[in-house]
C-alpha cells in the first residue's frame, strides 16, 4: 500500500576521498573510515534501493515502480521513464578533494552508454573553514588551450575555485568541469546516471600505488569550455514556504524551512515528492501514517498522496520532484 512515507536503506559507497562525517553527523551505519557517498534513493543498475519501513519493506525501488507504476512516480514521469527512476539522491562527504571531472549530456551519454546524461545540483550542509569547490573555468578557453594545460600539468591554473559555506546551493549543467573540495558535506540531486569522466586527480594513486585512470579523450567532447556564471543558486528562506532553488527539465528543488505545522497540497504536481532533511528534524505524515526525518535522512512520498502534513521546530528540508 502506498499510504505512508517510504524510507530506503542507504547504500554506502567507500571512496578514496571519503571520510567519517556521514557516520558522525548523520548516523549512517558503517565500520569503514572512508565512506564518501550515501545513495539514499537509487535506481542505478546493481545499486537499486530497497525499502526498510512499513508494509513494503524488502521491495526494491524497481519492483515498486513495476507494480504501482504511475501511482508511485506520477503519470507523466512513468510515461517518460517507465520503470527507470529518473533521479539519484545522495549525501556526499569529501574528506579530501574529489577528482576534477565532467559528465556528458543526454545526447552524448545515449550515444556512448545508452544512458541518461548527468545534470546535478548540490546543497552545502557543512563546510570547514575556507573549503572550496571547483566550478568551471576562470575564463573561456579553447580545446587546444585545455589540452596543452592538461599535458603540461598546469590545468589547475585554468580552473575556477570558489569558497562555500553551509546553505550555499550550486547547479551544474552537464559539461561543466567541477570538483568537490575537502571538508565539505553536501546533498546531491542528479539525473540517474553514474557516468563520470575523470580529467585530473591531483597526482594521487590508488590502494595499490597505481595512478587512477583518467578519461582524457572521452572528456574532451563532453566539456563546455566557456566561462558561464550560471551555477550559484539564490533563494529566500521563508518559513513554511517552498522557496525555489532550481527548476530544470530534470528536477525541481525547493528549500522548505518548517516552523510549526504545515500542510502541503500536491494535487497539481504529477510526480513523486522527495524530502531530504538538511537541518534539524521533521515529522512527515500522509494518510495518518508518519515518519520522523532527521538531518541526513530521506523519504519518498508516492505520487497518489496529495496531502502531506509536516511538523517541525525549525527543520529545513529539500523538496524535490520531477515536472516531466
Amino acid at each position: 500500500m502506498l499510504n505512508y512515507p517510504i524510507r530506503f536503506q542507504p547504500i554506502l559507497q567507500e571512496k578514496l576521498w571519503g571520510g567519517e562525517k556521514l557516520k558522525t553527523l548523520f548516523n549512517k551505519k558503517s565500520t569503514s573510515s572512508n565512506i564518501g557517498e550515501s545513495w539514499e534513493i537509487s535506481g542505478v543498475k546493481d545499486f537499486v534501493s530497497v525499502v526498510v519501513n512499513g508494509s513494503l519493506s524488502g521491495n526494491s525501488l524497481t519492483e515498486l515502480i513495476t507494480k504501482y507504476k504511475n501511482q508511485l512516480v506520477g503519470t507523466s514521469v512513468y510515461q517518460k521513464f517507465g520503470t527507470n527512476f529518473p533521479l539519484l539522491i545522495k549525501f556526499i562527504d569529501a574528506k579530501i578533494p574529489l577528482s576534477v571531472q565532467v559528465h556528458p549530456n543526454d545526447q552524448l551519454a545515449q550515444e556512448r552508454h545508452k544512458s541518461l546524461g548527468k545534470t546535478e545540483m548540490w546543497y552545502i550542509m557543512q563546510a570547514d573553514k575556507d573549503a572550496e569547490l571547483n566550478i568551471g573555468f576562470k575564463e573561456s578557453i579553447s580545446e587546444e588551450e585545455y589540452l596543452n594545460a592538461l599535458e603540461s600539468g598546469k590545468l589547475t591554473a585554468l580552473l575556477n575555485f570558489e569558497k562555500v559555506e553551509q546553505g550555499d546551493s550550486i547547479f551544474l549543467n552537464a559539461g561543466k568541469v567541477h570538483s568537490i573540495g575537502g571538508g565539505i558535506v553536501l546533498a546531491e540531486i542528479q539525473q540517474t546516471s553514474d557516468i563520470t569522466y575523470r580529467i585530473y586527480d591531483w597526482d594521487r594513486v590508488d590502494a595499490n600505488g597505481n595512478p587512477r585512470e583518467l578519461h582524457t579523450e572521452s572528456a574532451v567532447e563532453a566539456i563546455d569550455f566557456e566561462k558561464k556564471s550560471d551555477y550559484r543558486l539564490e533563494s529566500s528562506k521563508k518559513s513554511n514556504t517552498s522557496n525555489l532553488l532550481k527548476q530544470c527539465p530534470y528536477f525541481t528543488t525547493n528549500l522548505l524551512p518548517v516552523n510549526g505545522h504545515l500542510e502541503k497540497d500536491y494535487t497539481d504536481i504529477d510526480s513523486f515528492v522527495i524530502f531530504m532533511c538538511v537541518s534539524g528534524r521533521a515529522q512527515i505524515a500522509i494518510d495518518g501514517n508518519s515518519e520522523t526525518l532527521n538531518t541526513g535522512e530521506t523519504l519518498l512520498i508516492p505520487a497518489t498522496q496529495n496531502n502531506v502534513h509536516i511538523d517541525s521546530l525549525g527543520g529545513e528540508l529539500l523538496e524535490i520532484y520531477v515536472e516531466a
